[in-house]
């Protein structure tokens, strides 16, 4: 039998915040994999390397974290004033799927800046100096971002003195605005809070019952207090990533959250549906050292939170999960607002475990209905490298 050869696809591999992905212009897919379904899976899937039984995706793009583990596919918007339609694809590391369910807020900052160097946005948008403003499609969630990215002399400004924890080097600054964050597709009908409630008694059997907010915005989200799960809001990756138990548990939280709040109908399908939801603990200020070594004072933050995405805790913060926390945390009442101090706000900075974020955002009552105009966080972004990304041709 002939052996097959490879085939070249036009991609770049970005960062955008604190996570990498492989980026893609529709057009320069192959056929079969412009439009959804399992042609485009497996192409992706195998240019990232997965599914990878050894967790190390060493025969592809992917980095074996859920941070690096991410696909895009851009083209030029459809709709009325956008630029750019935006496809997130969330690749799993050991299993053969990509899951569609939600996007990625890290790599949300670099899709402006995507964009204008492709040429998907109009010459005439595009300043010589000063700062673009891309109007984003984001197509997983149906959902408006703006992305401000900085111009010099005509072209996109990655490096900078803008620094990012969980992000080594500094970088040119990149403003996201998430328009009404609060997903309307989602379970509840359409609420942010999909069960009615602010906070909600959890059950899970095996476990207990716990404290929680399950909130809809950015990305949907269990938040549950610290202590309920016999943890500070201080821990880093080791203390949870290298505890099959805690990651067993956290998981079955949840398979059970995401019940409640309606993604899915039966537990079993939690496991096809990892991006979503995600699962953070939350805790009062308290002094700690960040990852890099970086000590975090109590009074530099208003509260500690900690996420798992993929199964794993993140290093950082995932961008859609920060804009969940700015948006409970401007809600008075939610678990995040009473770690946070339980006072008005509309702007919060938080501890991670690679240090510090700030994300802002107003809320208002509409009708007894909670709302959410925009979430604004900065980011930053650089793309690593640019040409093409190489698939056997019958992996597709």
């Amino acid at each position: 039998m002939a052996p097959v050869a490879q085939i070249k696809i036009p991609a770049t591999y970005m960062r955008g915040g604190t996570s990498k992905g492989v980026f893609f212009r529709l057009q320069d897919l192959p056929a079969s994999a412009q439009v959804p379904g399992k042609a485009r899976d497996a192409l992706l899937l195998r240019v990232i390397g997965s599914p990878d039984p050894y967790d190390k995706q060493i025969d592809g793009m992917g980095g074996a974290t859920s941070s690096t583990s991410k696909t895009v596919i851009l083209s030029k918007s459809t709709r009325a004033d956008h630029d750019v339609d935006y496809l997130f694809g969330q690749v799993s590391i050991d299993k053969p799927f990509v899951d569609w369910s939600g996007n990625c807020g890290n790599l949300s900052a670099a899709v402006g800046s995507f964009a204008i160097s492709a040429g998907l946005v109009e010459p005439a948008r595009i300043p010589h100096n000063g700062v673009a403003v891309v109007r984003v499609w984001q197509a997983n969630i149906g959902k408006t971002i703006i992305a401000r990215v900085p111009i010099t002399d005509g072209a996109v400004q990655e490096t900078g003195d803008f620094e990012l924890d969980g992000v080594t080097f500094p970088a040119a600054e990149v403003q996201l605005e998430f328009m009404d964050p609060a997903a309307e597709e989602e379970g509840g009908g359409g609420s942010m809070f999909p069960t009615g409630n602010l906070v909600d008694d959890l059950e899970v059997p095996g476990i207990g019952t716990f404290k929680a907010t399950l909130i809809n915005a950015g990305i949907p989200t269990i938040f549950i207090n610290a202590q309920d799960l016999g943890y500070t809001g201080t821990e880093l990756q080791g203390a949870i990533n290298g505890d099959p138990k805690a990651l067993a548990m956290f998981e079955t939280v949840r398979a059970h959250g995401a019940l409640r709040m309606g993604l899915i109908k039966h537990l079993d399908e939690a496991a096809q549906r990892q991006h979503t939801p995600k699962v953070a603990f939350v805790a009062k200020p308290s002094d700690y050292v960040a990852s890099s070594g970086k000590a975090i004072k109590a009074g530099d933050v208003d509260l500690l939170v900690r996420a798992l995405s993929m199964g794993k805790l993140h290093h950082a913060m995932m961008g859609t999960a920060a804009v969940a926390i700015g948006t409970a945390a401007a809600i008075s009442g939610t678990l995040v607002n009473l770690a946070a101090g339980g006072i008005e706000r509309n702007a919060v900075r938080f501890g991670h475990p690679s240090g510090t974020l700030r994300v802002g955002a107003e809320a208002t009552q509409v009708n007894g209905e909670w709302v959410v105009k925009k979430a604004i966080m900065s980011r930053s972004a650089r793309v690593l490298m640019e040409g093409c990304v190489r698939v056997p041709g019958d992996s597709f």
